[in-house]
């Protein structure tokens, strides 16, 4: 087990609870900038796990990354498995303008090119993205365990909110998993940081909403969001996002949001220092169970019956459409 320099608290948790030490690597950096990685424990004939999400700096984590697995690809290692519990290159994964790269895709490359014979993330942006990756790849949730955060509240009056439709399945998913309905915003992105709810398709008058995303980055879709769902009459309101990346203005933007009740995350990207009142989950012990199938040859989809929806029983269709 390794770790890069993007993550190494989670890295030491995914650790502790499979009951294996984190092994030492050491990054260099040269007078020209270029990075040097060098692996501090035996790697032949091993299965070799690499841990590193992509968040800011994202670029240079990356670099570490590939660094990483060509160094284990390169000490004779039988496995290389990637573990990145954040992918952020998730977000580019279409060609919605001319003459622009698909950068999931890309990486995607990059990471096989490198070394990486699996890979294990988390909640990637949009389900085509699994697609994307040439070789194994497991694709874990992080519901199950924000659900757990809710359920020991009063639900009897709440509603899930999902920020825009390309996220109602999940939201839906994790309504079913709270026994409450679903609603959705009607989303157009304006820009990295701008967007406009045209509307909130579902019944959310009167009720308490429990908004849930994929990632917070700017927390611009966020801020839109409430001020809609004041709008519509929702007295309180909830946040909850696998990736907390509250990147740029967005701890000032929603820390001191009115009507908010509160904001939960995960701990698949390191936490803001300056958010001390911020809820964060830990699903290390999700990535410790799916390393764990992996390296003995168990399911790791088994995992999540009942809460992945690509496992979960047909449910009725939404109220949206």
């Amino acid at each position: 087990m390794f770790s890069g320099n993007a993550h190494p608290a989670l890295a030491e948790r995914i650790c502790a609870r499979l009951g294996v030490p984190l092994a030492p690597a050491d990054v260099q950096r040269f007078s020209n900038d270029c990075l040097q990685v060098q692996l501090g424990a035996n790697c032949r004939q091993r299965d070799v796990y690499i841990i590193q999400p992509l968040v800011p700096p994202t670029q240079e984590h990356l670099m570490e990354l590939l660094l990483m697995l060509d160094a284990a690809r390169g000490a004779s290692a039988a496995q290389v498995t990637a573990v990145i519990p954040h992918f952020a290159y998730a977000r580019s994964d279409k060609k919605d303008a001319s003459r622009i790269s698909i950068g999931g895709r890309l990486v995607a490359d990059l990471l096989v090119t490198a070394g990486a014979m699996r890979v294990i993330t988390m909640t990637l942006h949009a389900p085509q993205v699994h697609g994307f990756f040439g070789i194994p790849t497991d694709h874990l949730t992080a519901i199950g365990e924000l659900a757990e955060h809710f359920r020991g509240s009063d639900l009897s009056n709440a509603v899930v909110v999902s920020p825009d439709l390309g996220n109602a399945k999940t939201a839906n998913q994790f309504a079913r998993l709270l026994g409450v309905p679903v609603a959705a915003g009607s989303k157009q992105r304006l820009g990295d940081d701008r967007v406009v709810i045209e509307a909130i398709v579902g019944d959310v008058a009167g009720r308490r909403a429990i908004v849930l995303d994929d990632e917070i980055a700017t927390g611009g879709s966020i801020v839109e969001l409430v001020d809609r769902l004041r709008d519509e009459g929702c007295p309180e309101i909830a946040v909850a996002c696998t990736h907390g990346l509250f990147t740029g203005p967005a701890v000032e933007r929603l820390r001191d949001l009115k009507g908010i009740s509160g904001f939960v995350t995960t701990d698949t990207v390191p936490a803001p220092a300056d958010w001390p009142e911020l809820e964060v989950r830990s699903v290390a012990n999700l990535f410790a169970e799916a390393i764990h199938r992996s390296h003995i040859g168990e399911s790791v989809s088994s995992l999540f019956d009942g809460v992945d929806p690509a496992y979960a029983p047909p449910q009725p269709k939404l109220p949206f459409g």
